[in-house]
């Protein structure tokens, strides 16, 4: 019996973050073409939990395989382990299909042995009361673990640990610039509205006429922050994909101008697509680096400027698992680096008195280099992605 579209999905979005080096969510979105919306749910869960999981599920393998596996016996192993340990999915299945996808290869037979082995015996995980101990029963890399135990204190550590392997919220942002009403069930919370349970955005009516788009709570702080007033000149710095860009042009009411700077061609096409979709006409996108801007090359100062510089991303880690087994403590001190020089473009574009807000959405206090009145959000705390957003008003 061959394995489900789904699994075979899940299987090969593990085996391209694994061996290419490939974002979980773009590779999902390329393996589940062609399945319908139950299936690639459930490919969805199965991936982004495996990929979640994955230090957790090596720990165990480890335990009992002394050898080195190839690429698709240890993705089928991993994946049946998270079905039997963190799922509800039947036993059997998760069991027969995981040694399906092993197939050909003769390691298929040590799956079936492995799982059949956890059925009967189970798994002991090591205690959360030291970060090592932590990081392996929490799936996150011993570094950050200790990072966040440091920083935090334990028990919030411990919180935040667990609350990144929960599903991410799915908050939408209602744009008042489409004329169009919203009537959909959830929670309204200023322009959030959230979602209970499965909702495809992207296949809505409503996100092709620009009503709503998803954006985290945190993020739609970031916006509020800046509190762009109609007329006013806005540089937001490191515009892409825009989901800030076009909330700044709904708060101002489409009235005034919005420079958007993007380095990426392509990500600034896809900022201008962004902002026709919302009907954000004020915006203007600017392609160029952040750190190399001036009011020279934008046509003068800004009243506001916002910079949403690249980061590690680590507030994030529900909706993107894979982060956590990307970043190390080098790559934020190199990031660290291209922020400081961000933030003093960003000074120079602002005229005297205006308003610099610095967000990122990670919670690493090596990223944090503009004071100013700070908010932080905490995913155990919040309940929404976790961010720094620094007001500064010179």
């Amino acid at each position: 019996m061959p394995a489900s579209p789904a699994r075979r999905a899940a299987l090969n979005v593990l085996r391209r973050v694994d061996e290419q080096g490939a974002y979980a969510d773009r590779a999902l979105h390329g393996e589940s073409k062609g399945l319908d919306a139950r299936d690639r749910a459930l490919a969805k869960r199965l991936a982004f939990g495996t990929v979640q999981r994955r230090g957790t599920l090596d720990w165990i393998v480890a335990r009992h395989v002394d050898r080195k596996l190839e690429p698709q016996v240890r993705a089928a192993l991993r994946l049946g382990l998270y079905q039997l340990l963190y799922t509800d999915v039947p036993q059997h299945a998760a069991v027969a299909e995981s040694v399906e996808l092993a197939k050909p290869s003769p390691g298929s037979k040590l799956v079936n042995a492995v799982l059949r082995k956890v059925l009967r015996e189970g798994v002991e995980l090591p205690a959360d009361d030291n970060p090592k101990g932590a990081a392996i029963r929490h799936s996150h890399p011993e570094w950050l673990t200790l990072l966040w135990w440091d920083w935090l204190g334990a028990d919030e550590a411990r919180a935040l640990l667990a609350a990144n392997n929960e599903p991410s919220e799915l908050a939408l942002r209602i744009n008042p610039l489409a004329g169009v009403d919203v009537d959909l069930d959830g929670r309204r919370e200023d322009d959030a509205l959230i979602i209970d349970g499965a909702f495809d955005v992207l296949a809505h009516p409503l996100y092709a006429a620009g009503a709503i788009t998803p954006q985290s709570r945190a993020s739609q702080r970031v916006a509020r922050a800046v509190d762009p007033q109609p007329g006013e000149r806005i540089l937001d710095l490191c515009a892409a994909p825009g989901g800030k860009t076009t909330h700044l042009a709904a708060l101002m009411g489409d009235r005034g101008e919005i420079v958007a700077v993007e380095r990426s061609a392509q990500r600034a096409q896809a900022l201008t697509v962004q902002a026709e979709r919302m009907h954000a006409t004020s915006v203007r996108v600017h392609v160029g680096d952040a750190r190399e801007i001036s009011p020279a090359t934008l046509g003068g100062t800004f009243d506001r400027v916002l910079v949403d510089p690249p980061c590690s991303g680590l507030g994030t880690l529900s909706s993107h698992p894979d982060l956590r087994w990307r970043a190390t403590p080098e790559s934020i001190e190199e990031l660290r680096i291209e922020q400081e020089a961000i933030v003093a473009a960003a000074r120079g574009a602002l005229r005297p008195g205006g308003r610099l807000v610095y967000s990122t959405c990670t919670l690493s206090p090596r990223e944090e280099v503009v004071d100013g009145t700070v908010v932080r959000t905490l995913p155990h705390r919040d309940h929404t992605d976790g961010f720094y957003i620094a007001v500064d008003d010179g």
